[in-house]
């Protein structure tokens, strides 16, 4: 697919034509859009979360008031082309009919491709000096890495927020408390910032000054949601507040988890699943680490309690009382 070479003020004829076409019809189909990726490229169309190939518009008001804080934060030049984009977006306004949004509504809007998502999330970023919190879990089946590109930019952005006197907290699994990349991130940026370990966290997370919230929305994270509904971003600040009071402490300050009657932390994390009848590869998958390294961990705790086999590794794990003395 050809990418588009005109800014959004200048939307070109047929991408103005279909883009008004999908605000009266709700959806069109994703090929219909292949002549026209600024529809995409400038977040006008976005792919419907049920069925990927088809794209639904997003709202000119909504669409419009996003454009215009990005505006406003440029240098004057750039206020000349806001005037450009109210002009544009001012005839679409009566083709939205009862799909209308006013801009003062906050939304959930669905955010493609992993350029827009850093993007946007960048933008967020710029306009805070305050708290940034972040869950970042390592899974052993994801689809791609993001590419070191987007790591070396997240690095700056970070710095960034520290230097105007922000606030960064962040949670990691536990197998990452020593992970050379991840302790080599934490020594290239200065400033308030804390990261703690569990043995499990949700999924991918990040929460800028409480107000809004991105998550991800496909298995690869090239598809996120970007949340500005006060209640559900305030849920999710919620929930990010008591995993880290449960966190153990890894930067600045880490802190040694203790081992109990011979028992690691690692392995009464895999015993509580081992007993509830995870197998070896979702206990992996669930902990962040690979199967092997699991099977490891499995294969010493059952030789500590001297088991023969995996049921009677789930009775032995009871009888030790190993579960009670988890927390």
């Amino acid at each position: 697919m050809s990418r588009c070479e005109h800014g959004v003020e200048e939307l070109c004829a047929a991408g103005a034509e279909l883009y008004e076409r999908a605000l009266r019809t709700g959806q069109v189909e994703a090929q219909e859009a292949a002549d026209t990726p600024c529809l995409t490229d400038f977040g006008l169309l976005h792919p419907a979360l049920d069925d990927p190939d088809r794209l639904e518009p997003v709202a000119p008001a909504a669409a419009l008031n996003r454009l215009l804080r990005s505006a406003r934060g440029r240098i004057a030049a750039e206020r000349r082309r806001e005037e450009r984009l109210v002009d544009l977006f001012a005839p679409l306004m009566g083709a939205d009919g009862p799909r209308g949004v006013s801009p003062d509504i906050p939304t959930i809007s669905v955010l493609s491709g992993l350029d827009r998502i850093g993007e946007v999330i960048t933008q967020a970023m710029i306009a805070t000096s305050g708290e940034l919190l972040a869950v970042q879990p390592h899974t052993t089946n994801m689809v791609a890495q993001a590419p070191s590109k987007m790591h070396v930019e997240a690095l700056a952005r970070d710095q960034a927020l520290l230097d105007r006197g922000g606030r960064i907290r962040t949670l990691y699994q536990h197998p990452l408390r020593h992970s050379p990349t991840v302790i080599a991130r934490y020594e290239q940026i200065h400033g308030d910032v804390e990261a703690r370990t569990l043995d499990e966290v949700t999924a991918r997370l990040i929460v800028i000054d409480r107000t809004v919230a991105f998550l991800p929305a496909s298995k690869d994270r090239t598809v996120a949601l970007e949340i500005r509904h006060p209640a559900l971003v305030r849920y999710l600040a919620t929930t990010f507040d008591r995993l880290w009071d449960l966190a153990t402490p890894m930067y600045p300050e880490p802190a040694r988890r203790p081992t109990v009657n011979g028992i690691t932390p690692r392995q009464q994390a895999i015993a509580a699943l081992l007993v509830e009848g995870h197998t070896d590869a979702a206990i992996a998958d669930r902990l962040g680490m690979n199967i092997r390294t699991a099977r490891v961990h499995i294969a010493n705790l059952a030789d500590t309690l001297g088991s023969g086999s995996r049921a009677q590794l789930g009775y032995l794990i009871a009888r030790a009382g190993i579960l009670d003395q988890e927390g």
